[in-house]
């Protein structure tokens, strides 16, 4: 055995060449959605034979993703592809460079897709106490996603930057919108920007990293016209599908995540997610799963709980990602058809004792994912001679058995009550499985709206509120927009209290 430095893994030679040893894939379990487990509640196993409807139109979406692939709003499948993942990363590289040791803390200015995915890879790869610890503990600077434009959230973050003894000067800030006018992170940065020219003077824009669109638009000219360090969000590449390029990977680069391997991960997924067979397509394994349990079965609530705190926010990523994409009122045809399926969040253990009753004995509406972890990072070992015989059986265990113990309880549990059910299990976490995590759920959901006969990247429910809230803050040309929202949210005498 020998260190194969060129692919950064341990290799086996071969006759001059060299074999890579790579980390074993996720691992899925979906027995708990068949029948033979949960009886009319689950799918007739023939229904994934390679002989069944389904098989064949595997086939046929596949094929069709084959050719779609890389153009219109499915850019984002090449992300993890040579050369956009070669672009990107030599892009994040030089600003990463830049920026290395001038700062102590990154705050990320990002709504939506433009900041669930930071936030899930800090929380999926650093440690809780990341922005506790000093260097060389901690791997880059302090990192904050600010995600909202509630004042007293926003404000109390300015407060803490200002107090530092740096005050501003050592504060980057990472402002993420493609456009420049979504409403929330253009007032996030027309506040900042202001604050920073008055701390850091001329050379404010020196502490300014913008990720927006490579040639046009506000935030574009804005760039141009002050001197920003800026990485582009592709072209083709919508906000709930961009953490895989700069959008997600700037902020993850710049707190020591392994951005490399992230892609690398993604693209072995992509790999497998590229197989006509249904049973050994992930992607298209889930989504079939998932909505024809919808479809036929009336499980429209789609549970994601992990069982590992730092895969709790990868559930608020997929929330968007499923709800945005998949929540349609039209067809492609232009039909009726409101598809869609609801996206739940829920932690294991702590949801066991908040949740699980209504799981279990609630409406038979939802399919639950587990996600559970085989080798933690670290574990802690229970201790010996408390002298209570009821706790005796906890002596000498690990956390980590407990808390695999408590995911085969409820899945156990969930089977027992005929509610639908999957186990995704991460060999262990780290940015090669996380990488595969976010591209088998990017693929799936691509395979879902192919299923459901909508399309998958367009969110026009989104526009009206967006719309609306320009004509309220008095923004010019959308004044029919404040006549209407005044007509219809007209006060009545349906109200309590003064």
């Amino acid at each position: 055995m020998k260190e194969c430095r060129r692919l950064k893994c341990n290799a086996i030679g071969v006759t001059g060449a060299c074999r890579p040893i790579l980390p074993p894939m996720l691992h899925i379990d979906y027995a708990n959605c068949l029948e033979d487990r949960v009886g009319e509640h689950g799918l007739d196993p023939s229904f994934l034979e390679s002989a069944s409807d389904a098989s064949a139109a595997c086939v046929a979406l596949t094929r069709s993703l084959a050719k779609t692939r890389g153009t219109g709003w499915e850019r984002w499948r090449n992300l993890a592809q040579d050369p956009m993942r070669g672009e990107h990363l030599a892009g994040v590289r030089a600003a990463t460079e830049k920026c290395r040791g001038r700062f102590d803390s990154v705050v990320v200015l990002g709504i939506g897709g433009s900041a669930l995915g930071n936030i899930a890879l800090q929380s999926a790869l650093n440690p809780v106490t990341y922005n506790m610890v000093a260097p060389p503990e901690r791997s880059g600077p302090r990192l904050f996603v600010i995600d909202n434009v509630d004042p007293v959230y926003f404000g109390s973050f300015l407060d803490f930057a200002a107090s530092q003894p740096s005050g501003l000067t050592r504060t980057l800030f990472n402002v993420v919108s493609k456009s420049g006018e979504t409403a929330e992170t253009a007032a996030q940065f027309m506040i900042v920007r202001d604050m920073l020219k008055r701390a850091v003077g001329a050379d404010f824009g020196g502490n300014i990293v913008a990720v927006t669109d490579p040639a046009k638009g506000t935030m574009r000219k804005i760039c141009d016209a002050e001197g920003y360090t800026t990485l582009s969000v592709p072209d083709g590449v919508g906000g709930r599908f961009s953490v895989l390029s700069p959008v997600g990977l700037f902020s993850a680069a710049m707190c020591g995540i392994d951005i490399e391997a992230l892609l690398a991960g993604a693209a072995d997924m992509d790999a497998a997610c590229s197989r006509e067979e249904l049973t050994k397509n992930p992607a298209a394994l889930l989504a079939f799963l998932l909505v024809e349990l919808g479809q036929t079965k009336g499980k429209t609530n789609h549970v994601m709980m992990p069982y590992a705190n730092s895969l709790y926010l990868l559930a608020d990523w997929f929330r968007q990602l499923w709800a945005e994409s998949l929540g349609k009122q039209f067809n492609k045809e232009g039909e009726e058809v409101f598809a869609g399926f609801t996206p739940i969040k829920a932690l294991g253990t702590t949801d066991q004792h908040s949740q699980v009753q209504l799981y279990r004995e609630g409406p038979n509406d939802k399919v639950l994912g587990l996600v559970g972890v085989e080798k933690f990072g670290r574990d802690v070992t229970i201790p010996r001679g408390m002298g209570v015989g009821a706790l005796e059986y906890l002596e000498g265990r690990t956390m980590s058995e407990l808390l695999n113990a408590e995911r085969r309880a409820t899945e156990y549990a969930l089977v027992e009550s005929l509610r639908p059910n999957f186990t995704i299990t991460f060999p262990q976490v780290d940015e090669r499985h996380v990488g595969q995590f976010i591209m088998l759920w990017q693929i799936a959901t691509a395979y879902a709206g192919l299923l459901l006969g909508i399309d998958a990247y367009d969110q026009p429910a989104v526009e009206l509120g967006k719309q609306a809230t320009f004509g309220l803050m008095g923004r010019a040309g959308y004044e029919e927009h404040l006549t209407s929202v005044e007509k219809t949210l007209t006060k009545t005498g349906w109200v309590w209290g003064g």
